[in-house]
């Protein structure tokens, strides 16, 4: 919402306060700041027809305020900062409609508690449907207080926003004075809203309105709506969810802060991310610098409300109590069956306590059955940063103390969060029956001590479970993934053109072509999967008459449309990539540039940064060369068209030779690649193929075929990745946008050099990178050629996530990319759809001259801040793809079954990936996905080498790791998606279903 600014006065006609205080230098000097604030009387109120500031401006508050049962004469809320701290869902509702004045002092104090609800706050601003008003109340001189000598800043704000709410009321008085012979005026009220008791009590001393959320909320037509919206805290007057009566903690309290950071300084203390055991929700553990195994964290009073996430302070326990992960498949299913919401511990059902000491039962039964590979085990003492959020969950229906659909009684029930990383929630609710069979938002607010669970409030409906809309949505959610539609401020950062824009007549007058090539003569072409529309980079090369090549990749010019500190900017910045699924694709840039003016479509000009080497015919580089050009791309191949191209001998047009001879290049570049040792891993990527209907439902699935001319296209953006790398590291040593590969600890791959040895009697050599390689050409199986996918796969998932950094932030002798063998690289040839990429461009440009550096890349902090946020963005991107193609290849499966099987299942071929105390892990290679066989009977179990042994009508059989099987795959609804879940048998050597 736009907002008055303030028009400018003499100071003379000003009130001028001052404020002297003490500070502290970074070299340990002290010294004395003196601050002047210039306060005026002509701050606009905002309320409409006000006759005293004569406020009649577009977006001012309605005269009258708002219908309130309370207040027959209208009123306007004003919030403190802990209303937009703890209720920012509430206060974002569609129903949630008062008038809002919105202190200054407010706006400050969000900023720096959450950056976070910030965005939120000032993004609420400007919606539509929302009545705001900013009052500047720091600079009106009725208004406006100065810290008071041993006032704490916090004091200091409380008793600003009640000045000000005292003031407001004052004022509505004074300009709507009684007129004689007329009905006195109506004047609305102005209601402090906040959940601080003591701000509340100071502020009703003083004759002030003020009212917490709930009871705010109550009063209003919506009530039952809203009321489940209402955070819980310590202070809203929400009755807690326990049962009267004092309980016993079932967790130890956090040490205090200060105690944390001297503990982490000192060594004695750890710091780090939980990870949630996905396989056994008692477990979990805390990856640590100072050891080279993760903290190991058993039972539930040791994880200690961590949430997946959170960033966590350990406790190591002495060697002597160092543990091994227990072997075993442990659902909180098992568990939870008597578990109750309301925490009463009626009947038939166990309390938090009776359900926390069952547990601890189950843990110390696992004992005995743990394996001899010990691990650093311990604690959690307390948390730095939680990373509570909004999740996807649905209702359990099962803790719905009614089933009455009619019913608007509140009642505490289990929200079952989609992902089995978490803990399930308590939620009260007045919608309960209406909500079950629905996909809902729910935010974590609170866990105390003495509550097995955390406690939450219900945010929104998603749908339905198990519709595709409904579905989509949570899994966008569920990855934070930024999808709704780019607003006004964004759009009108693109060219006003729109999709008539062109590449302007090269003359002097036009600054596109000013420091710019003209390439458009060059035979360029684009190499990419079908469907493509998205052509980030293009590709050339041509004999030169001194015998070499001349080799060029030629990346969209994004930068050129898409610049510094704009809406569109920080919009690609919060969005960090674009995120592909299955059905659909979530740009990071508006598609007039992602998919039309930025994109190398064939037979149009387009701008673009190219990278230009001239290369022996043995592939060695002779020199580089970097510049900004105009190119006209000749054709657009998908790989399959390229690959065809390339091995016809009836093509002998120039466009085919110059893609044979990138191809050559190619695989000199590749074998230059491997002998430095870099690593030829292996991921699992299937195809999806969808109905061409408007279903759009998946029909089947197989694994993606990878063709020669994939691998040209990779090894060309490789070299421009890395000679990009070496330019800008070399212009901006400090600021360098770049990406690094670190080694994965030895650690990380014993087990699987365990497994090989035993099962395959195979050495795995982790001491480089080339070793690795190396042994890894060595698995091998004569009979089972996917046998050394596999393998690679299982190592894939030992190393470590590749990241972005900047270059001043980190020594210099860990730049390098592990996997690639390079000492330095970055990302340069996706700017469409990477920031990093849109980064490394702009610091290209600077680097040779072609553009000044925006000043935001010249700070190391600035640097360091962006990249955290595009690698979140890109895990999270990864995650959501890996979950999409997961829910579709279940459809497809489910579809099979119903096609071809009947509901029988599909049979598939799988490997033995990870044996458990009670069954195995399998994996599908055809369809890319694993899933667990679970046994009813009780097996037995040879942990130390790999295998289980189970009975069978003919005798034991015994199955190991590596072994080949054959599993029924069926789909049936997950209890924690709430969506079709994979669910495999073994089918042979034996049949499970008789276990």
């Amino acid at each position: 919402m736009d907002q008055i600014t303030i028009k400018k006065r003499p100071r003379s006609e000003a009130v001028i306060t001052q404020r002297k205080f003490f500070k502290k230098t970074a070299r340990g000097k002290v010294i004395k700041v003196l601050r002047e604030r210039y306060l005026r009387d002509d701050v606009s109120c905002g309320i409409r027809g006000c006759i005293a500031c004569h406020s009649s401006l577009e977006h001012s508050l309605p005269a009258s305020g708002a219908p309130h049962p309370s207040f027959p004469n209208g009123h306007f809320v004003l919030p403190d900062t802990n209303i937009f701290l703890s209720q920012m869902d509430l206060m974002e509702a569609t129903l949630f409609t008062p008038p809002i004045i919105l202190l200054q002092t407010v706006m400050e104090e969000v900023r720096h508690r959450s950056l976070a609800l910030y965005n939120r706050l000032k993004a609420l601003t400007k919606t539509d449907d929302k009545k705001i008003w900013v009052f500047y109340n720091e600079y009106r001189s009725e208004t406006a207080v100065i810290r008071e000598e041993n006032e704490t800043p916090n004091d200091r704000n409380d008793r600003g926003i009640r000045k000000t709410t005292e003031w407001y009321n004052s004022h509505l008085q004074v300009t709507r004075p009684p007129i004689r012979g007329q009905a006195p005026p109506k004047i609305p009220a102005v209601v402090l809203l906040t959940e601080d008791v003591a701000n509340r009590q100071k502020a009703e001393s003083a004759g002030i309105t003020a009212f917490s959320m709930k009871r705010y909320v109550e009063s209003l037509p919506e009530a039952n709506q809203l009321l489940d919206l209402l955070a819980v805290t310590d202070s809203n007057g929400i009755e807690p969810t326990r049962a009267s009566g004092v309980r016993q903690p079932l967790y130890p309290e956090y040490l205090l802060t200060a105690t944390l950071a001297a503990g982490v300084k000192a060594g004695k203390l750890h710091q780090g991310y939980f990870n949630a055991n996905q396989y056994n929700y008692l477990e979990g553990s805390v990856p640590v610098p100072a050891f080279n195994k993760p903290v190991l964290l058993i039972g539930r009073e040791n994880m200690n409300r961590a949430v997946s996430g959170d960033i966590v302070v350990v406790e190591v326990f002495n060697e002597k109590e160092w543990k091994a992960p227990a072997d075993e498949v442990v659902d909180q299913d098992t568990t939870l069956k008597n578990d109750n919401a309301e925490e009463s511990g009626d009947e038939g059902e166990e309390s938090d306590g009776e359900m926390a000491a069952r547990e601890k039962r189950l843990v110390k039964f696992e004992e005995s059955a743990r394996s001899a590979e010990r691990q650093p085990t311990g604690r959690v003492v307390g948390i730095i940063k939680r990373n509570w959020r909004a999740y996807v969950c649905h209702i359990d229906s099962t803790s719905l103390t009614s089933l009455n659909a009619t019913s608007l009684a509140q009642q505490t029930v289990f929200a079952t969060p989609v992902s089995r990383l978490l803990p399930r929630i308590r939620l009260r609710t007045r919608q309960a029956p209406m909500l079950i069979g629905q996909k809902i938002l729910v935010t974590i607010d609170r866990w105390d001590i003495n509550s097995r669970y955390p406690e939450g409030h219900f945010v929104r409906s998603l749908g339905k479970v198990e519709s595709k809309e409904a579905e989509q949505e949570s899994l966008m959610l569920e990855f934070d993934v930024r999808y709704r539609p780019f607003g006004k401020a964004i759009l009108d950062c693109l060219p006003p053109e729109g999709e008539q824009w062109v590449v302007p007549l090269k003359d002097d007058v036009n600054p596109e072509w000013k420091n710019r090539e003209d390439l458009r003569q060059l035979l360029i072409c684009s190499i990419d999967p079908p469907g493509c529309q998205d052509i980030d980079d293009a590709l050339h090369a041509r004999p030169l008459p001194n015998g070499n090549i001349e080799a060029g990749v030629h990346i969209a010019d994004v930068s050129h449309f898409v610049h510094a500190d704009t809406p569109i900017d920080n919009e690609a910045a919060d969005r960090g990539t674009t995120v592909y699924l299955v059905d659909r694709r979530i740009d990071m840039l508006p598609s007039l540039l992602g998919t039309n003016l930025c994109s190398l479509r064939p037979f149009v000009e387009r701008l673009a940064f190219s990278a230009i080497w001239e290369l022996t015919p043995e592939a060695e580089i002779v020199n580089v060369r970097f510049t900004k050009s105009v190119i006209a791309s000749k054709a657009a191949f998908t790989y399959e068209e390229a690959q065809i191209r390339k091995d016809d001998p009836n093509q002998q047009d120039d466009l085919s030779h110059s893609i044979r001879l990138l191809n050559t290049l190619a695989k000199k570049l590749k074998e230059k690649r491997m002998k430095a040792g870099a690593l030829n891993l292996a991921s699992p990527e299937v195809k999806i193929y969808l109905d061409s209907s408007e279903s759009s439902d998946p029909i089947d699935v197989e694994q993606k075929e990878l063709r020669e001319t994939n691998s040209l296209v990779e090894e060309f953006m490789l070299l421009a990745n890395i000679s990009v790398a070496e330019k800008i590291q070399e212009t901006f040593p400090q600021t360098a946008v770049l990406r690094r590969h670190l080694p994965p600890p030895k650690a990380n791959f014993e087990k699987l050099q365990d497994i090989l040895m035993k099962r395959r009697g195979i050495k795995l050599d982790v001491s480089s990178s080339r070793a690795l390689a190396d042994s890894l050409d060595t698995c091998v199986d004569p009979q089972e050629p996917s046998f050394n996918t596999l393998v690679r796969i299982m190592a894939t998932r030992c190393m470590l996530s590749a990241e972005y950094f900047c270059s001043g932030s980190v020594a210099r002798d860990t730049f390098g990319h592990y996997g690639l063998a390079s000492a330095i690289y970055t990302h340069f040839t996706s700017p469409i759809r990477r920031y990093a990429d849109v980064l490394a461009h702009r610091q290209l440009a600077a680097a040779i001259g072609n553009s000044p550096l925006h000043p935001s890349l010249h700070s190391k902090s600035h640097v360091e801040h962006v990249m955290d946020v595009i690698n979140r963005r890109h895990r999270m991107a990864q995650m959501a793809g890996r979950a999409s193609v997961e829910f579709y290849v279940g459809l497809a499966l489910k579809g099979k079954n119903e096609r071809e099987a009947k509901g029988g299942g599909v049979k598939e071929e799988a490997f033995v990936i990870r044996t458990f105390r009670n069954g195995l892990s399998v994996f599908v290679s055809k369809l890319g996905i694993e899933g667990l066989v679970m046994f009813k009977k009780e097996i037995k179990f040879d942990a130390e080498n790999y295998t289980i042994t189970v009975p069978a009508p003919s005798g034991e059989v015994t199955i190991a790791v590596f072994d080949k099987v054959s599993v029924n795959i069926q789909v049936e609804k997950d209890k924690n998606t709430q969506r079709g879940k994979v669910k495999m048998s073994l089918m042979s050597p034996i049949d499970s279903s008789d276990l």
